[in-house]
């Protein structure tokens, strides 16, 4: 281990390595390089993979687009939406499901089973659930007075439904890593808090939340980062369709419409990049808030 490396042996490691380097190059590596160069293609020709000519005339498309920045601001209210409630309720029951014993698993595998179960699947069950007249949603809704919603037809309501089955599908995971925190905290802590006079709410403050910091980062770092590339759920939920006009728009979808749909290959790739750089910039302001508020 602590021999210098050699030209051999650098050699010998990077032939062990080539593999996966091929893979990667090919797969994750070369495709990102390759949407950043083609998201300043304008005018291009995909039959022949010619590029004539090369700008930023797409961005400038984007920038007076009405449809992107409809879905610029849907994907912004549906990460507000998702991520911080997906947090807090799955803390919650964490919290309740680390006090039960009894069937303690068979409340884990439950509400662990929405995060593997196929998304066309779960969209079934909620068009059922968000029937305007057959649904159990409303149903709930009228036993308090609250007259039948449009959840899928009314442009009012249909990403706020998206919102609902996105939290439900998405607490699975993280109750899990919630657990695994919980469980990994050192008893010590709540028993000396408990000497120095701190009651329930205040060992849960003071000791649960700092101490369990690095699984809710990982766990809103992940959140921002899906709920930033929803697609799947807006795709099955209505039926191929962006929601009611457009109400579920987002910038993943967005650029599905303009790749596949529309044939607009440069367009859809700088879409992307301005996703990436949205992603990043909030990823960016996570790991700068990290620091002085997780506790490692």
């Amino acid at each position: 281990m602590n021999e210098k490396p050699t030209l051999k042996s650098s050699l010998k490691a990077y032939l062990y390595l080539l593999p996966m380097l091929v893979i990667s190059v090919n797969f994750s590596i070369w495709p990102i390089i390759s949407s950043l160069l083609m998201s300043f293609y304008t005018k291009y020709n995909f039959y022949t993979d010619k590029v004539s000519k090369m700008g930023f005339d797409n961005f400038v498309y984007l920038w007076n687009d009405p449809d992107f920045h409809l879905a610029v601001r849907n994907t912004l209210i549906f990460v507000a939406g998702v991520v911080p409630i997906t947090v807090v309720l799955s803390l919650v029951i964490a919290l309740m499901l680390n006090q039960i014993k009894w069937l303690s698993g068979f409340f884990r595998t439950v509400y662990f089973l929405p995060f593997v179960t196929s998304t066309v699947a779960i969209a079934m069950v909620w068009n059922w659930i968000y029937h305007s007249d057959y649904g159990l949603m409303n149903y709930f809704l009228s036993l308090v007075g609250i007259h039948p919603i449009n959840w899928l037809t009314d442009p009012h309501w249909s990403l706020l439904a998206l919102i609902i089955m996105s939290i439900w599908k998405g607490l699975g995971f993280n109750i899990i890593l919630f657990l695994v925190g919980l469980n990994n905290i050192d008893k010590g802590y709540y028993q000396a808090a408990e000497i120095d006079g701190a009651n329930a709410w205040q060992r849960f403050w003071n000791v649960t939340i700092p101490m369990i910091s690095p699984i809710t980062f990982l766990v809103s770092v992940n959140g921002v980062i899906s709920s930033f590339k929803v697609f799947d759920e807006i795709f099955a939920l209505f039926q191929g369709t962006p929601g009611p006009g457009k109400a579920d728009l987002t910038i993943v979808y967005y650029l599905y419409q303009k790749f596949y749909t529309e044939y607009k290959y440069p367009i859809a790739a700088a879409s992307g990049v301005v996703l990436f750089v949205l992603i990043l910039l909030v990823t960016f302001v996570q790991l700068w808030y990290s620091r002085k508020h997780v506790h490692y």
